[in-house]
């Protein structure tokens, strides 16, 4: 007769921490997608017009990306309790030593301890990606602003490149199209400070898509080797258990 293992669920991910992931993995494919065809645009032959328009869906995109994030960063102080804030903070004693617990457990034969939320590796990715994830949010908007002249930074920009004149209306200006308007020194600062923000938000891209990868790496190491359901809980909600283990919070 083969052994019968009784399970028992825990309520873990709520449904709005279940929708940001779901958008949020949406919204960061296609951004990856089109920022690499973006990057790549001069090798893969895409006309200008092209280019000009994954702009803007990029740019359109990230707008539904922050929206996301800003939505996920309000839920961490009201959501549910694997979802606040405090259930990922790296910054108190409890939370290192539980690291090298569950470090040490992992390497050894009796294994790591199991996690209702994230165990404490998944809380550091988590935390980086959502430090990576701010800072592309964060910058694109400057490039948005200084690339296309879109929100919210793009009238300012306008008016720094055309001396702030006083008559001119900032919205008759249009991307790529260097008018009599523009000061050309001034203009030539603005790709200066541009720059800074490129460098940024592409070195930031590497980061994220390393974090990425480690994180589906870690799932997947986690789902085989502790069989909770932790990829399906993001869709119902509910990790799974063995009866007689009582998982850590």
């Amino acid at each position: 007769m083969s052994d019968i293992t009784v399970l028992k669920s825990f309520s873990v991910w709520d449904r709005t921490t279940r929708w940001f992931h779901w958008i949020n993995f949406l919204c960061v494919l296609s951004l990856i997608i089109i920022g690499v065809l973006i990057l790549n645009s001069k090798a893969l032959y895409i006309s200008f017009t092209g280019k000009f328009n994954l702009k803007v869906i990029h740019v359109t995109i990230g707008y539904v990306l922050i929206s996301n994030l800003l939505w996920r960063i309000i839920w961490g102080f009201i959501g549910g309790y694997y979802s606040r804030w405090r259930q990922f903070s790296p910054f108190n004693f409890a939370f290192w030593s539980s690291l090298k617990q569950y470090i040490s457990g992992f390497l050894s034969k009796k294994g790591a301890p199991s996690y209702k939320g994230h165990n404490p590796l998944g809380k550091i990715i988590i935390i980086a990606m959502f430090a990576a994830l701010i800072t592309q949010a964060t910058t694109g908007l400057v490039l948005a602003g200084t690339d296309i002249y879109y929100p919210p930074f793009g009238n300012n920009i306008k008016a720094w490149i055309t001396g702030d004149k006083p008559n001119l209306d900032v919205s008759e200006l249009t991307a790529y199209n260097i008018n009599k308007h523009i000061d050309l020194k001034l203009f030539a600062d603005m790709k200066k400070f541009r720059r800074t923000y490129v460098n940024i938000h592409l070195y930031s891209f590497y980061t994220l898509s390393v974090l990425i990868l480690i994180h589906i790496f870690g799932v997947i190491v986690t789902e085989i080797r502790e069989k909770n359901g932790i990829i399906s809980a993001m869709f119902t909600g509910k990790k799974v258990f063995p009866h007689d283990k009582d998982p850590v919070d």
